[in-house]
């Protein structure tokens, strides 16, 4: 059981946190070992090269506290992914506390474990521990990854067995309450040869909610295996949120990874794909859209590990009033990857003067035959494609909306999933305005 009240992220309190807590002896071990890693790291700050672009001076960790006991009131506001969708099973999570799951029992007849993370790990920790947080996401890497080392409750996990293919989606929701904290932990395992979809959203009672998310995604996707893995972050706008996410692609597997970013009052998050096996293949989509003061960093790195894989990355930003968006991203060759086809490209739309975007792209190659290229783009709403759009009978603000829909359109064609597709149009007309 999670403890009983509300307490800082003290010594005193994280002995209390993992005394209520009835886990493994190897689990509590690690919790232990992150702990003591976010004791001794430092805070980051502007002169570290992955945070100089992203300003935290005004966070304050003791505003918040470990997670408490769940209301029994609490609710998870509303799915933006699921209409219309077939699920093969479902998990909600609210201030990081499990609320609900199920399964369908076909799957569970195969095989299949889907639901909290909190509970698997109790009953399933043999299949689990060679994965959380040992192979992919390093909880040592900042003091944000060893504070959600240490703390992580209300996770999820998917594991499909060797050979298993499951048509319908897998949908996980994590939800927080104004001023709660999330510490989320998403580890999803496919064996050689198995196919899933899993459909992931986070989202806030209010769209002006404040909070603290510190989280985690680990997928792995074995030999052959096929992940499709769509990730809408739309939490409220007074939300911290820090995020390292990372996968694994072992030979001759594909995943396709489509990530928006819509919510926080500030992001900083990780996504990392290691491309680990000969023939290896990964698609990374990303749509964000900011407005207000929001301010958005995504540092994404392809990490081209074996020989004959390819990578193809392409995000796009549309930018709001006085919002900012950071991307910074890394193509990486090792040695022995010969062959590699990697390919990144960012590009942003300016809605406003006083909008910023920061684009970043990289290459550090240390194979001699191999074909990586990038490419980046800012630039602002073409005047005379407004006023073609209007001069046909759209009102401007149609107009703008119609623009802002086909710069997007690009990322949105990759998407195989209806319902993903019209879910992320349908979030970012909402929030398009006039162009100043």
């Amino acid at each position: 059981m999670p403890v009983a009240a509300r307490s800082s992220f003290s010594q005193e309190a994280f002995d209390a946190f993992i005394s209520a807590r009835d886990e493994p002896q190897w689990l509590l071990d690690l919790r232990r070992e992150c702990w003591e890693a976010f004791r001794a790291l430092p805070m980051p700050g502007n002169k570290d090269e992955e945070w100089m672009r992203t300003d935290i001076r005004t966070f304050r960790l003791d505003k918040f506290a470990v997670p408490g006991v769940l209301a029994d009131d609490a609710i998870a506001p509303p799915a933006q992914l699921t209409q219309g969708v077939e699920l093969a099973g479902q998990a909600t999570a609210v201030d990081s506390q499990p609320l609900s799951s199920w399964l369908d029992g076909r799957l569970t007849k195969r095989g299949v474990l889907f639901g909290s993370l909190d509970s698997l790990v109790r009953t399933h920790g043999d299949l689990l521990r060679p994965h959380l947080m040992t192979r992919a996401v390093d909880p040592r890497k900042d003091k944000f990854a060893a504070l959600h080392g240490a703390f992580w409750t209300g996770g999820f996990a998917l594991y499909v067995p060797k050979g298993v293919a499951v048509a319908e989606p897998f949908h996980m929701l994590s939800a927080l309450s104004d001023g709660a904290v999330d510490f989320g932990h998403a580890l999803v395992i496919l064996e050689d040869g198995a196919d899933a979809t899993v459909l992931a959203e986070t989202a806030s009672d209010a769209e002006m909610s404040g909070g603290l998310h510190c989280g985690a995604i680990e997928l792995i996707v074995g030999r052959g295996a096929r992940l499709r893995y769509v990730n809408l972050q739309d939490w409220g706008r007074g939300v911290w949120h820090f995020a390292q996410q990372k996968a694994l692609v072992d030979r001759d597997a594909s995943i396709q990874w489509t990530i928006g970013a819509l919510g926080s009052r500030l992001a900083k998050v990780n996504q990392h794909v290691a491309l680990v096996g000969e023939g290896a293949d990964a698609q990374v989509n990303g749509v964000m859209f900011t407005e207000g003061k929001q301010h958005l960093s995504y540092h994404t790195l392809q990490h081209h590990r074996a020989a004959h894989c390819r990578s193809d990355l392409l995000y796009k930003g549309g930018l709001q009033d006085k919002s900012r968006i950071v991307w910074r991203g890394m193509i990486k060759v090792d040695p022995g990857a010969q062959k590699t086809d990697g390919y990144q490209r960012n590009d942003n739309l300016m809605l406003s003067a006083d909008a910023r975007s920061d684009s970043i792209p990289g290459l550090e190659i240390e194979a001699d035959d191999v074909r990586c290229t990038h490419g980046s783009t800012s630039g602002r709403v073409d005047e005379e494609l407004i006023y073609y759009a209007q001069a046909r009978g759209l009102t401007r603000n149609e107009a703008v909306r119609l623009v802002v829909t086909g710069f997007f359109q690009q990322v949105f064609d990759r998407i195989t999933i209806e319902s993903v597709r019209e879910a992320l149009g349908e979030a970012i007309r909402r929030r398009v305005r006039e162009v100043e």
